[in-house]
């Protein structure tokens, strides 16, 4: 091959790597931009004081002299919404029934909405469930719920030919030239002095147990769910994994059966992760019974086969890259087959071996499938580690699987989904960085 067609295709090769670590890069940026900018939303935001009170009131959070005084001047800029309500009411009993007739499901409708804006009026019972209890917690809800109030939304279907079309009617219309008229505008002129937003940082939806399905609350028993299920995970697969590798690359003779078992190991790596879990549900639950039900236990172990063969191998590839010669120095200085691989093999595969199992973790503590079966529930409190044997756990990779297709308030608890799906990416980019930190500091110790 003539060198000037050489040296070309070799900058077309450098050409085509450029092109495709930046496409890699491009998509990674497409993919990771709305999780970060969505997913800090349920960190930070502008709260409204019916945020503030249920961290007041669920958690006991706030100063209680400060709280007290903003209620005040918060009930007094509600006041007005709340006597036109009464004056309205008054009025209809005065009307001829046939005259009120019009009026009683718009109303009803309105304070259905008001209460979603504001929570309940005063004086009223308090709501069984949490979420009727108190107003739109979160400046961007409370928007959507005051255009609640302030429009009908209805849907026309009228041409086949298309899709609903979405027509908004300003629901002053129904309550013309009468008391409650002004309500509307009054509510758009004052809708900030009634529910008072300012940013906040709420690092405790890390930390915080879910109230009502999430619609208050934070993720802490899924952080630590996947904690847990993770860690015990690498329990598990780490001791098993390395000593499968020294015992295929230092001790086992190549033959049909070796060759038998590397192929099954590229073949479990390959295998659907709905599959592990199926097995541990019969195997670890149904047959050997590790549990009397779903438990972390049953979850990591089930975790520890998905990720099994990618420690194995991971493992088999650092050992085999170490230089012979390290090996050949040991047994002519008469140390022993074990005592080598102990002390100079697996220090000198140690950075490999340790990003194999960071990679691993990353994948554990991101699959769902295995755990469906095996170890998550939608909701729950933080387990003590002692209670990790026995008993299941939500975790992150399942409740965002849950909360975007099972929920019944889905666009309520957009800023969790994404809170989750946040957090999740951050903890698994926090490994790789760990991974790729620790691997540095290794290699550079053993270069001396």
């Amino acid at each position: 091959m003539r060198l000037e067609t050489r040296k070309l295709l070799d900058r077309a090769f450098s050409g085509a790597g450029l092109i495709a670590i930046g496409v890699m890069a491009l998509v990674l940026v497409i993919i990771l931009a709305p999780i970060v900018s969505k997913g800090t939303g349920a960190f930070v935001f502008r709260g409204t004081i019916e945020h503030r009170k249920v961290m007041f009131d669920q958690w006991g959070r706030g100063n209680p002299e400060k709280f007290d005084a903003e209620k005040e001047e918060v009930s007094a800029a509600r006041q007005p919404v709340y006597d036109m309500l009464s004056r309205f009411e008054a009025d209809l009993d005065e009307m001829p029934r046939s005259d009120r007739r019009p009026y009683k499901k718009p109303f009803r409708e309105l304070e259905k909405a008001l209460a979603g804006l504001l929570g309940p009026a005063p004086g009223e019972r308090t709501p069984v469930l949490i979420r009727q209890q108190y107003g739109a917690t979160r400046w961007d809800r409370a928007q959507i719920k005051l255009d609640e109030v302030l429009y009908t939304q209805d849907w026309d279907y009228s041409n086949p030919d298309a899709l609903g079309v979405l027509v908004k009617t300003p629901r002053k219309e129904a309550f013309e030239n009468t008391s409650l008229e002004p309500l509307f505008g009054y509510l758009e002129e004052h809708v900030e002095e009634m529910l008072r937003p300012r940013m906040t940082f709420y690092w405790q939806f890390l930390t915080d147990t879910s109230k009502d399905s999430h619609i208050f609350g934070g993720i802490g028993p899924e952080v630590l769910g996947t904690i847990y299920l993770t860690i015990g995970a690498m329990i598990f697969a780490i001791p098993m994994g390395v000593i499968a590798a020294i015992y295929l690359c230092e001790y086992a003779k190549e033959g049909r059966v070796i060759g038998f078992l590397r192929t099954c190991i590229s073949t479990l790596a390959g295998v659907p992760s709905i599959v592990f879990g199926l097995f541990g549900l019969a195997f670890f639950l149904n047959t050997i019974h590790v549990s009397d039900s779903k438990s972390v236990l049953a979850g990591s172990l089930t975790l520890s086969l998905l990720i099994l063969p990618t420690v194995i191998r991971a493992s088999e590839e650092s050992i085999l890259s170490v230089p012979k010669a390290y090996k050949e120095a040991a047994l002519s200085l008469g140390a022993g087959r074990w005592h080598t691989v102990l002390t100079v093999i697996l220090p000198a595969a140690l950075p490999g071996i340790l990003t194999g199992v960071v990679i691993s973790m990353g994948r554990a503590a991101g699959e769902t499938a295995p755990i469906i079966f095996t170890a998550a529930v939608s909701v729950g409190r933080p387990l003590l580690p002692s209670q990790a044997l026995s008993q299941p756990t939500p975790a992150l990779p399942w409740n965002i699987y849950n909360l975007c297709t099972e929920h019944e308030a889905v666009d309520e608890i957009r800023h969790v989904q994404y809170g989750m799906v946040f957090t999740l990416v951050a903890l698994v980019l926090l490994l790789n960085v760990f991974a790729i930190v620790m691997r540095a500091k290794i290699s550079k110790k053993l270069r001396g």
